[in-house]
C-alpha cells in the first residue's frame, strides 16, 4: 500500500515548506527541494541523491530507486507545500552535495559570479554554463543559493549535471593560481579587451551584479578585464545575458574548425 498523507501539519509537509523558504534550514538538514515530474526525471537520470517524492494521485511518476520514499497527498496539501503558484503535482527531496570549493580546479573554462542575487538568473546561468561546456560555476559572495527551489527550477536539470560550488574570492584565487588559470572580469578598466579578441578558451570569467558590477576587491584580483561590444547608449546587460554571451564566445573559440 502506497503511503498517503492528508494533513498539512504532518512533519514531512512542514519539513518541505521549510526547505522551500529557508537557505539556513536547507544547509542545516542537508536537503533541498525540486518540483515537477520533468525535473524529477532529470534528477533520476543523473543519479541525484533523491530521498523522497511527494505527489498527487493524478501524476504518473517514473520508476523510483529502492529506498526512495513515495508519498501521495491531496491537491490541497500539494498547494500548501509547493513553492510554485501553479503546482505541477510532484515535489522531490534530495541530499545536498558537499559544500565549499573543490580542492583543485581540473578543467579549463569556468564562470564565477559575485553578488548575483536573483535565483532565476543563477539557475539560468548554470543552465547556460552546462550548454556551452563550462567546467563549472563558482558562486562567490552575495549570490543566491544554488539550491533555492527557483534556482533549481531555472537550471532545467543542469544543477544535476554541471559542477557548481559556493565559496569566497579569497578561497578561489589560490585554486586559480595553482591551476594556472587567469581571472577575467567582465568590467571596464584601462586594460579592458574586446571579448572577441580575448582568449576565453581557458580561465575563469567573473561577472558581477547588474546594479553594482564587480566589487573593488574582485576587480583588483582580476588578471584582466573583458567587455561585450554593444551600442554606446547601452551601459550593461542582464547578468544572465552577459554570462550567455561570454560563455558562447568561449565555446565558439574552443570549437574545432572555428
Amino acid at each position: 500500500m502506497a503511503e498517503r498523507i492528508t494533513s498539512r501539519t504532518n512533519p514531512l509537509m512542514t519539513h518541505i515548506r521549510k526547505l522551500a523558504s529557508s537557505r539556513s534550514y536547507r544547509e542545516k538538514t542537508g536537503e533541498y527541494l525540486g518540483d515537477g515530474v520533468k525535473l524529477l526525471q532529470e534528477a533520476l537520470a543523473w543519479e541525484a541523491p533523491v530521498t523522497a517524492v511527494v505527489h498527487t494521485a493524478a501524476v504518473s511518476l517514473p520508476a523510483l530507486p529502492a529506498g526512495v520514499r513515495a508519498v501521495e497527498v491531496p491537491e490541497d496539501v500539494m498547494r500548501s507545500i509547493s513553492p510554485m503558484e501553479a503546482p505541477q503535482g510532484a515535489l522531490f527531496l534530495a541530499r545536498l552535495p558537499a559544500a565549499g570549493l573543490p580542492q583543485a580546479l581540473t578543467g579549463r573554462r569556468y564562470l564565477a559570479l559575485e553578488g548575483v542575487q536573483d535565483p532565476g538568473n543563477v539557475g539560468t546561468i548554470l543552465r547556460t554554463a552546462d550548454a556551452f561546456g563550462a567546467d563549472g560555476l563558482i558562486l562567490l559572495e552575495g549570490c543566491a543559493d544554488l539550491y533555492n527551489p527557483k534556482t533549481v527550477r531555472a537550471s532545467m536539470g543542469a544543477v544535476f549535471r554541471c559542477p557548481a560550488w559556493s565559496g569566497t574570492l579569497s578561497g578561489l584565487l589560490p585554486l586559480l593560481r595553482r591551476a594556472g588559470l587567469p581571472l577575467l572580469g567582465a568590467a571596464l578598466r584601462a586594460d579592458t579587451a574586446d571579448a572577441r579578441q580575448a582568449d576565453l578558451t581557458r580561465g575563469a570569467i567573473l561577472i558581477g551584479s547588474e546594479g553594482r558590477g564587480l566589487s573593488a576587491a574582485a576587480l583588483a584580483a582580476c588578471d584582466g578585464t573583458i567587455r561585450i561590444p554593444m551600442r554606446e547608449r547601452c551601459e550593461s546587460l542582464n547578468a544572465a545575458i552577459a554570462a550567455a554571451t561570454l560563455l558562447w564566445e568561449g565555446y565558439r573559440q574552443d570549437a574545432p574548425g572555428r
